[in-house]
């Protein structure tokens, strides 16, 4: 069974995205074992400047760094990610599986996004969409697409 791991910067405060994310989490349990990790998102000024966002990004990566397992495929989403279909999403999990690799990881970063440095270490660049939307939006899209991979892939009519 495939262990699947969402790291994400920031803490996931509305209910409404919190109930989605655990509806989710419930139906993935059948597929592999989940675990979501949240880590701090660095505090920052009202305005900062181009240079406090790159050090607070910098502090985030870090701290991604250290919650990485070993072995793991990781998977980070940003806006300048490749888009996939969920069928490609499907294929992409399951030929992970096939190969031996049980441990991925799928990265959400912050409100400014990821550091550059931990994007270059990851095994996928994935965009969600050219639209723009709240990460914690991000997390209930991503759970969701990860559950229709596995309904992909077991041929279930959830897909359809």
């Amino acid at each position: 069974m495939q262990r699947i791991t969402l790291l994400c910067v920031g803490k996931l405060k509305e209910k409404f995205y919190a109930g989605a994310a655990a509806e989710y989490g419930k139906r993935l349990s059948r597929y592999c074992k989940l675990d979501i990790i949240e880590l701090p998102e660095e505090r920052l000024p009202e305005d900062p400047s181009p240079a406090q966002i790159g050090a607070a990004l910098l502090k985030e990566a870090e701290a991604v760094r250290g919650k990485l397992p070993p072995s793991c495929i990781l998977v980070a989403l940003c806006v300048e990610g490749r888009e996939r279909s969920s069928e490609d999403l499907a294929r992409l999990l399951a030929g992970w599986a096939n190969r031996g690799e049980s441990r991925v990881v799928f990265l959400i970063g912050g409100s400014h996004g990821l550091h550059e440095s931990v994007k270059a270490e990851a095994a996928e660049r994935l965009s969600m969409s050219p639209m723009t939307f709240p990460h914690h939006l991000a997390r209930v899209m991503l759970l969701e697409q990860i559950y229709r991979a596995f309904q992909i892939n077991a041929g279930t009519k959830y897909h359809k």
